[in-house]
């Protein structure tokens, strides 16, 4: 199993400790060491899994809305996007749980042309304000069909860690890794009005595969 370069730190730190404290519980509680030591791997297997990369063929696209992160779609509606758009927008909301994979890709192909990083509070992530005010990153991206789409990182309540890599000016392939967030967060998409979306609240998808959407060319 391949696992993110964002975890090496986190799973080689683990292991180290993990080590030393299996130790001196062998050591010290002898028979009852095993109280100590399973769930201390158990959690380790967590945390290989949550790292994990998925082996996924990305295809290339055009028009469409590809899932940008593993998950489940938690909100569709029209609203103001008022960071970079300025104007109404359909927004799309995909919850990660901890056990989705954490990989976040870009939506769309095109040119990015805006990133921000936004210190924040840490609300629940599928709470309605968690978008303006929790941290939080924001790209935009102008699209090959016209249109510039917005999405942002979201930290939940768990999640302390965002990383994005796209800088202003990078070509970006709908599906292809942009960015990764630490243990449970959302992703909000920002597309035009005549945007025609196929996805629907409830949905569960798999980032980089699933179509969610499909732009007009403009």
């Amino acid at each position: 199993m391949k696992l993110h370069k964002e975890g090496k730190r986190i799973l080689t730190g683990s292991l180290i400790v993990i080590f030393i404290i299996s130790f001196f519980s062998v050591r010290y509680l002898h028979a009852w060491s095993l109280l100590v030591i399973i769930p201390l791997i158990v959690l380790y297997g967590f945390m290989l899994w949550f790292f994990r990369v998925p082996n996924r063929t990305i295809l290339d696209y055009h028009e469409h809305v590809i899932a940008p992160v593993d998950g489940k779609v938690v909100m569709i509606k029209e609203v103001f996007e008022e960071e970079v758009l300025k104007e109404k927008c359909i927004q799309v909301s995909i919850f990660m749980s901890p056990l989705n994979v954490h990989i976040c890709r870009y939506p769309v192909s095109g040119k990015v042309t805006y990133k921000k990083y936004h210190p924040g509070k840490y609300l629940v992530a599928w709470h309605e304000k968690s978008s303006t005010e929790n941290e939080r990153t924001t790209m935009a991206v102008n699209s090959l069909t016209g249109q510039t789409v917005v999405f942002r990182q979201i930290a939940g309540y768990v999640a302390r860690r965002i990383v994005f890599y796209g800088e202003v000016g990078d070509t970006a392939r709908a599906g292809h890794e942009y960015g990764f967030i630490k243990f449970g967060s959302r992703m909000d998409i920002f597309l035009p009005l005549d945007t025609e979306i196929t996805a629907k609240i409830g949905d569960k998808t798999k980032g980089g595969l699933d179509i969610i959407g499909r732009m007009k060319v403009s």
